[in-house]
């Protein structure tokens, strides 16, 4: 059996990948699987770490626990030391969940009583300041996730936000301490423990805050973070950056660029490569998929002649919040989801047989969806296109021999150019 130093439940195959990223970029030698694992499936012995990817965000918060309770039991048959809950570095969530309910099921689970709470990821302008989640220079609740059509943030408070979602006490650990040092923060979070609170918001503002937390949490059995705490962790095995643990096997073939996120980033991404490329993208109906009009077939159509060029196509149906709204009004939240998901993911699959081994993915649930049709089960993480985004080697029925390279983008992240950038990257 491997002795993992760290063993990660991630509730979206985007944030997998993009905690994976900041192990790796830290010299953590790193295996993700999609999905939990079979019990008779073990894990590489030179891994130090496994990320298990769930699609638990947004399900029922009965069906996120019972997954990544089954996540938990299989990192802890692989001898994981640690466990990582990642969540969204926007704590995307609900009243009932997910955040609250997984984590106290798997505070039970490992017999603990305490666990810090930490989404920041400066680096990609998520910071914790008095609790409050700020993006760039606003609070979350006043920004594009106010009206995110599954998880509406309307609340930036974040110890607010969680208590509703947990049987256990919520505190906070101050900037004051947290700029204190890692000493200041062990102190505060051993009096919070001892005055009876359960779950602990961290707050943060720059990398070096996620150092010095990374060495205070550095022997507790659970995490719950978002991606960038864990730039602090490889820390506290004796591990330092390697450009070795990035290195990818090389795969030759078409480009393309699958986009289901609604996000104001990726609608953003998405009109500058409409800019640069006219002709170059098909945008997806959701009302037309719901007529069983032929969008699946007619985009792969469209987009086979143009694939032997080196500039990808780009296939979305990334579109403004108004509008997503006017299809959910006709279709349903969940209805016009599915329907979006299912049919990029079948557009993935084709583009992927007729050449495509360069595939960017941008959306959380697009990616997982994509990832599932293609029937990839682990990913190998190379090296990061932008904070959070790296490109991943993978093993796909559709892509043999050889396999594919994919960029699974949460749907905030990203430079306003990242589509071009990516494939800049690989050039």
């Amino acid at each position: 059996m491997s002795m993992l130093k760290l063993g990660c439940i991630a509730d979206d195959f985007t944030g997998a990948t993009d905690l994976a990223s900041n192990l790796v970029r830290q010299g953590m030698r790193v295996v993700q699987t999609l999905g939990v694992p079979t019990a008779s499936v073990g894990v590489d012995a030179d891994a130090d770490a496994v990320v298990i990817a769930l699609k638990s965000r947004t399900i029922a918060p009965q069906d996120a626990v019972a997954q990544s309770l089954a996540a938990l039991a299989w990192l802890r048959q692989q001898g994981a030391g640690q466990i990582y809950f990642k969540v969204c570095s926007t704590f995307d969530s609900t009243p009932q969940g997910n955040i609250g309910p997984v984590a106290d099921a798997l505070m039970c689970a490992l017999g603990t009583d305490f666990a810090p709470v930490c989404p920041a990821f400066p680096e990609n302008l998520r910071t914790v300041y008095k609790g409050y989640l700020y993006t760039g220079d606003v609070l979350l609740s006043e920004g594009s996730m106010r009206d995110h059509p599954l998880t509406p943030m309307r609340d930036a408070n974040l110890v607010r936000v969680l208590q509703p979602q947990t049987t256990r006490r919520v505190g906070l650990v101050p900037f004051d301490v947290v700029s204190q040092g890692t000493e200041a923060i062990d102190e505060r979070l051993r009096a919070l423990r001892e005055r009876g609170v359960g779950l602990a918001i961290v707050d943060a503002l720059s990398n070096a805050d996620l150092w010095a937390m990374g060495r205070a949490f550095a022997d507790l059995p659970l995490i719950v973070a978002g991606s960038g705490v864990a730039i602090g962790l490889p820390q506290n095995h004796g591990m330092q950056p390697s450009p070795e643990a990035e290195r990818l096997p090389q795969v030759h073939g078409h480009r393309a660029v699958i986009s289901g996120s609604c996000s104001s980033a990726s609608n953003a991404q998405v009109a500058d490569f409409v800019k640069r490329h006219p002709g170059r993208n098909f945008p997806i109906d959701a009302l037309a998929l719901a007529t069983g009009a032929s969008v699946v077939d007619d985009a792969v159509a469209w987009a086979r002649p143009l694939l032997s060029s080196s500039t990808p196509v780009l296939i979305h149906a990334t579109t403004t919040p108004d509008a997503v709204q006017r299809v959910q009004e006709q279709l349903g939240v969940a209805r016009a989801g599915h329907l979006v998901e299912q049919a990029l993911a079948a557009i993935a699959v084709q583009l992927v047989q007729a050449g495509v081994r360069q595939l960017v993915v941008a959306g959380g649930e697009t990616s997982g969806a994509c990832v599932q049709a293609l029937g990839i089960t682990r990913l190998q993480i190379g090296a990061p296109i932008d904070p959070g985004v790296p490109w991943c080697h993978a093993h796909s029925p559709a892509a043999e021999p050889g396999g594919v390279r994919v960029a699974l983008k949460s749907g905030n992240f990203g430079t306003v150019d990242f589509f071009d950038k990516a494939f800049r990257s690989e050039a």
